[in-house]
């Protein structure tokens, strides 16, 4: 069933986007959702990182929490990945909740 053109009532910008997008590749036209430059670490995944970033409204440092967990198993930087998602959640703590590290 194709989607509208139209934006739904409370569908965000980039949950538009995305699924615009979606309905392009049924037309067997080339998104860049069907792609990744500099890797193939996320072509295991069910959903891209990107589209589930969209598709629930997360803000950059929520985002890059989702980006390097789903990556920290196939891209050679686990131990890397996983201390940068430590350090965006450090970030939303202190800046979302005023909680410092002690």
């Amino acid at each position: 069933m194709p989607y509208s053109d139209e934006r739904k009532d409370n569908e965000s910008w980039s949950t538009y986007l995305v699924r615009k997008e979606k309905d392009k590749r049924k037309g067997n036209k080339v998104s860049p959702l069907d792609k990744q430059v500099g890797g193939d670490h996320y072509k295991h995944c069910g959903i891209q990182p990107v589209e589930y970033i969209a598709q629930n409204n997360l803000d950059y440092f929520e985002g890059n929490v989702v980006k390097y967990i789903t990556r920290h198993k196939t891209k050679g930087e686990g131990a890397k990945d996983i201390q940068k998602v430590i350090h965006y959640a450090e970030l939303i703590l202190e800046l979302t909740y005023g909680e410092k590290r002690k």
